[in-house]
C-alpha cells in the first residue's frame, strides 16, 4: 500500500477508526486533492479485517465530503469543490445524501414548516408587470406592512435579493481597500469572504451567552473600523440572541469610543421563527445602523427578499447601486411576502413554524444534558456543539448517518484560528431534529463531541 496513513500501529480497527485515521491523513497533507485511495482488498488485508469494515469506513468519509467514489477506478480524495463558491464556503459543502439518515449541517429551514404558497401564488397576477424600470424599487403595499412590523421608525426602507445580498450591499458602500471590518467569531462564514474580497480586513470580536463582547468590541474599535457586522438574534451559527441590557451597553461602548462612529450592520436572518426580543442598535444610533431583516427562514429560502432601513444617505446609496444592476426585486415576489405577511393562514403557519423550533431546541438540549452536554438552548435553527476534535465529530457522525458542519469555516482564524488545545466545534442544524429523534441524535452528538 503506498498511499496513506500508517495503520501498523492503529488500535481502533472498526469502520470509524480506519475513516479517522484517513481523514486525518487527508488534513495533515499526506494525502492531498486528487489522490486515489489504496484500495479496499489492500486496506483489509493489511489490517486483518473484513471488506465489508473497509468498505463502511470509506462510505463514512464519502458522506463528509473527504472522498469521491469513481467506480471501478476507486476512491479518491475530493478535489476542492464548486469553484464559484467561495472559499469558506466550500468548507462547508459535503457529499450528497449517500446513506444519510439526517443532514444537519445545511442551515435552512424545515421545508415542512414553511408557509404554504399555494394560496399566495393564486392571488398573484398571471401576467408579469410592466411598470417601467424607473419605478420605486418597494411596493407601496409591502412598504407599508414593513413599517408596521419594524423594530423602529426607519427614515429610509428598501427590498434587496436577501440577507447577504443586503449585507453586502451595504460593504461595498463603505469598505475600501486596508479598511477593517470588525465581525463576529464564530460567525457567518461568507462575511470574512466577503470582507476580503473587497479588500477589506477582519477583526474579530469574541461572544458570550448574550451577544458581542463589550470588552471585545472596545479593543476592536481602537483599530478604526469604518463598519461592525452583527446578528442581533439567532445568531449563527451559535443560536445566541442579544438581549435589550447589553445592546444598550454595546451602544455606550460605541459612543466612548474616541475614533469615528463606524456604521452598525444588524443581520436579523431569522426574525419570524426566533423567541427572542427584536432588539436593534439602531434604538440608541438610527443615523449609524442599517438593518437588514431576511424571510428566508420563516418563508422559503428561494424567494429571496429582505428588506433593509437605514439612514436615507445610506438607503439611497444602495438603491442607486441596485439600478445600475438587477435595479429591483422581482414585484411579483413582493407581491407574495405581502400576501404571506398578511394572510392569516400564513401567520398561524408561521407562529407554528416558531413554536416548533423553539420545542426542538429545547427537547435537544435535554437530552444531551441527559448524556452530560450542557449547553444553552439556542435561539433559531442551529446549534454550536464544543467537541474533542472537528474532524473526528465529523466522521464519527457520519458514521451514524449524521452530517453537521465543521467549525473551522465559522471562525475568524479558519483553521489557523485559536492553537493546540483550543477548543472544537461543530455547527447542528437542530432545528430540523424532531422530538422523536432527538434522543437517537443527542446519544450520537455526545459519543461525537468526545471523540479523539
Amino acid at each position: 500500500m503506498t498511499a496513506g496513513p500508517d495503520l501498523s500501529t492503529l488500535e481502533d480497527r472498526s469502520p470509524a477508526g480506519i475513516a479517522g485515521a484517513f481523514s486525518r491523513a487527508i488534513r495533515a497533507g499526506d494525502l492531498s486533492p486528487g489522490d486515489r485511495l489504496p484500495t479496499v482488498r489492500e486496506v483489509a488485508a493489511e489490517l486483518g479485517v473484513s471488506p465489508a469494515t473497509v468498505s463502511a469506513a470509506w462510505q463514512a468519509l464519502r458522506r463528509t465530503g473527504g472522498v469521491v467514489s469513481r467506480g471501478r477506478a476507486g476512491t479518491f480524495v475530493k478535489d476542492s469543490p464548486t469553484p464559484w463558491l467561495s472559499p469558506r464556503q466550500r468548507g462547508l459543502v459535503g457529499a450528497g445524501p449517500d446513506g444519510l439518515r439526517l443532514d444537519l449541517s445545511r442551515g435552512t429551514p424545515d421545508p415542512q414548516l414553511l408557509p404554504s404558497l399555494g394560496p399566495a401564488l393564486h392571488r398573484v397576477s398571471q401576467r408579469a408587470g410592466t411598470l417601467t424600470y424607473q419605478d420605486q424599487p418597494v411596493l407601496p403595499e409591502l412598504r407599508t406592512v414593513l413599517e408596521a412590523s419594524w423594530p423602529y421608525a426607519a427614515e429610509a426602507l428598501t427590498v434587496v435579493d436577501g440577507a447577504t445580498d443586503g449585507v453586502a450591499r451595504t460593504l461595498e458602500q463603505v469598505v475600501g481597500y486596508g479598511d477593517r471590518v470588525v465581525l463576529e467569531s464564530p460567525g457567518f462564514p461568507p462575511f470574512f469572504d466577503l470582507v476580503e474580497a473587497l479588500g477589506g480586513e477582519v477583526v474579530p470580536v469574541e461572544l458570550d451567552d448574550r451577544g458581542i463582547r463589550p470588552e471585545s468590541l472596545r479593543r476592536a474599535l481602537a483599530t478604526r473600523p469604518c463598519a461592525v457586522v452583527l446578528q442581533p438574534r439567532a445568531q449563527n451559527p451559535t443560536g445566541v440572541a442579544t438581549d435589550p441590557e447589553r445592546a444598550e451597553r454595546l451602544v455606550r461602548v460605541l459612543r466612548r469610543s474616541s475614533h469615528e462612529l463606524p456604521w452598525i450592520i444588524e443581520d436579523d436572518h431569522s426574525a419570524g421563527i426566533s423567541t427572542s426580543a427584536d432588539v436593534t442598535l439602531a434604538t440608541w444610533l438610527p443615523e449609524r445602523v442599517v438593518h437588514v431583516r431576511s424571510y428566508s427562514k420563516s418563508h422559503g429560502p428561494d424567494l429571496r427578499i429582505a428588506a433593509v432601513s437605514g439612514p436615507s444617505e445610506m438607503v439611497d446609496r444602495i438603491v442607486a447601486r441596485r439600478m445600475l444592476g438587477p435595479a429591483w426585486t422581482s414585484r411579483m415576489v413582493q407581491t407574495i411576502l405581502l400576501d404571506l405577511l398578511t394572510s392569516a393562514q400564513a401567520l398561524d403557519e408561521v407562529g407554528e413554524a416558531r413554536r416548533q423550533y423553539f420545542a426542538r431546541q429545547r427537547t435537544l438540549v435535554a437530552a444531551l444534558a441527559e448524556l452530560g452536554v450542557d449547553l444553552p438552548a439556542p435561539d433559531g435553527i442551529n446549534l454550536w456543539l464544543p467537541v474533542r476534535d472537528e474532524r473526528a465529530a465529523l466522521v464519527h457522525l457520519s458514521a451514524s448517518g449524521i452530517r453537521v458542519a465543521g467549525g473551522t469555516p465559522f471562525l475568524a482564524g479558519g483553521a489557523d484560528a485559536g492553537g493546540p488545545g483550543s477548543p472544537s466545534y461543530v455547527r447542528v442544524t437542530s432545528g430540523l431534529v424532531s422530538p422523536d429523534d432527538a434522543p437517537e441524535v443527542a446519544a450520537a452528538l455526545a459519543a461525537a463531541a468526545r471523540e479523539v
